[in-house]
């Protein structure tokens, strides 16, 4: 497995309809830059022999807060998911094989492992973008009910929700409908990769951070500020032509953008226009 080719599976899994996307095979794929040895199977026949292990443990009645229960009994009491805390910038922490593997993760992938065994035992759940944090909910019309992945599964309700938001930003907030809407599968890689542009951004690993931005383009080719960042990494990089194309395209989308003088000024030192 070389780079091109984890990058060409990746490609060819978010070509599906939405619903479609496998999201633990693409998970995969974003590792496969990472380790070019791995072999997604593996981790796909983990997921199913955790699954079956559940399906053991499940209550003959199907209430969803029993089942719930009974999927926090096993993957945080018995297989000893948690959340990283203490690491929590730690990259490993966005690459589905580690947070198997190693049983620790950020948000929202250990939001992935919890759906996908869900779903292998009939019991669907999606993913939900609050704010500065990530949350997963029965895919069951009517039922409010959300799951904190991160936090042992903690079971929490809209209330909740609201003083986790006002916790996490330290301020009184006021949950907005659209806080708790489900995410599409391409927001959901979306967010995984824009989680590890930002680490391997901090850590000046600009290759890694240009490779984060270049699979959310695929995800989503029209986002301007995306757009106007492989440029200005490309720019760094040293690959002046593409980050002429990047810099120019988001100042035609964007002409009165608030950094459009800073842009415009690289330009001319690349000895191009804005």
């Amino acid at each position: 497995m070389n780079y091109s080719s984890a990058r060409q599976y990746f490609y060819q899994e978010i070509q599906q309809p939405d619903e479609h996307i496998d999201l633990a095979k693409a998970a995969l794929y974003i590792a496969q830059e990472e380790y070019p040895n791995l072999d997604p199977e593996e981790y796909i026949n983990a997921l199913d022999r955790m699954a079956i292990e559940l399906q053991e443990r499940l209550p003959t009645s199907r209430y969803p807060l029993r089942i719930i229960q009974s999927i926090n009994q096993y993957l945080y009491n018995e297989l000893g998911f948690a959340g990283n805390e203490k690491y929590y910038s730690d990259p490993r922490n966005s690459f589905f094989n580690d947070v198997i593997d190693r049983r620790v993760g950020i948000p929202i992938t250990l939001a992935l492992v919890y759906m996908e065994v869900a779903r292998r035992v009939n019991f669907s759940m999606v993913g939900v973008g609050m704010p500065g944090h990530f949350l997963i909910r029965p895919n069951i019309p009517d039922i409010e009910i959300f799951v904190d992945a991160f936090n042992g599964g903690e079971i929490m309700f809209a209330q909740d929700c609201q003083e986790k938001l006002s916790q996490i930003y330290q301020q009184p907030m006021t949950l907005q409908p659209g806080f708790l809407a489900v995410v599409s599968h391409r927001h959901f890689l979306a967010r995984m990769l824009t989680n590890l542009k930002y680490i391997y951004l901090r850590q000046q690993e600009l290759e890694k951070t240009l490779a984060a931005v270049e699979r959310i383009l695929l995800l989503f080719p029209g986002v301007s500020l995306e757009i106007r960042d492989r440029g200005l990494l490309c720019y760094q990089l040293g690959h002046y032509s593409q980050a002429v194309d990047d810099l120019q395209s988001y100042l035609v989308k964007i002409p009165d953008a608030e950094d459009a003088s800073v842009i415009r000024q690289l330009l001319s030192k690349l000895g191009k226009d804005g």
